[in-house]
């Protein structure tokens, strides 16, 4: 047990430990996304939390990561896993001036 704990330690010291994939949080309030560009590394998860009193649909037609979370209502968050580095631009198919960037990284 102590070979692996060391071996864990030398592996973090040198960079080498894997990374925990983490999850981002976007609120949608005032037909607005909470921030208009975010960075995030392959693997990891974006909620989209609706905190405005009407629908949303966010997408992305992106060929780094197209998605679609389709309609829902104030209180929900639905979630998006990016897997593969690039730009993806994110959009809102209910209110078309709402738009982000993700920039997904190795």
């Amino acid at each position: 047990m102590l070979r692996l704990a060391v071996f864990a330690a030398a592996l973090a010291a040198a960079g080498l430990a894997h990374a925990q994939n983490r999850e981002h949080v976007v609120g949608q309030k005032n037909k607005t996304f909470s921030v208009s560009a975010l960075k995030v590394k392959a693997g990891d998860t974006v909620s989209f939390r609706n905190d405005d009193p009407f629908f949303h649909n966010v997408f992305s037609l992106s060929d780094a990561q197209p998605f679609d979370l389709g309609s829902y209502p104030q209180g929900q968050t639905r979630k998006a896993t990016f897997t593969k580095p690039g730009k993806v631009e994110v959009e809102c198919a209910i209110h078309p001036d709402m738009k982000m960037t993700i920039q997904v990284e190795k």
